[in-house]
């Protein structure tokens, strides 16, 4: 596990910085999408494959997409640029049993109308369903001082 230490700099991330982020990553994960379906399709003999085990492997390859990015550096390509980091409670990158509930409470409260997001304007800490259900948050880092990265 991987321990931040601009802890004292960090505060709660609002849901337009969240929706912002997530566009971003939906951008990058679509071209994801698209490599894994053109080597299926090359697999299958130039045929389209409809079938469930081409959707579970990218339900799969979408988990660990995100799973990747939070436990690695607690940030996805879309959070990087939106300057957003998703650590646990106690300021340490997020476990893999972490990132798989954030990943499961992510697509209900999306299904449910994006209600698991909106629930950001009416939390005192502003924390999501999926923050709240894996005990995480997601944070905005500051702006890094001029010629100087981010710590992550």
């Amino acid at each position: 596990m991987r321990y931040f230490s601009d802890l004292d700099n960090v505060w709660p991330a609002g849901l337009l910085r969240r929706l912002m982020a997530m566009v971003y990553d939906a951008l990058v994960l679509l071209a994801v999408w698209m490599l894994v379906g053109f080597v299926a399709v090359a697999l299958n003999g130039g045929e389209a494959n409809e079938s469930p085990l081409f959707h579970s492997t990218l339900f799969v390859v979408t988990f660990a997409f995100f799973a990747y990015f939070w436990m690695r550096a607690g940030m996805t390509l879309g959070m990087q640029a939106w300057r957003l980091r998703v650590q646990d409670l106690d300021g340490r990158s997020v476990s893999l049993q972490q990132s798989l509930i954030r990943f499961l409470v992510a697509i209900v409260s999306l299904a449910a109308f994006g209600l698991g997001y909106w629930w950001i304007l009416f939390d005192s800490e502003k924390r999501s369903w999926p923050d709240i259900v894996s005990r995480s948050r997601v944070v905005v880092l500051p702006k890094p001082e001029r010629g100087k990265r981010t710590p992550t």
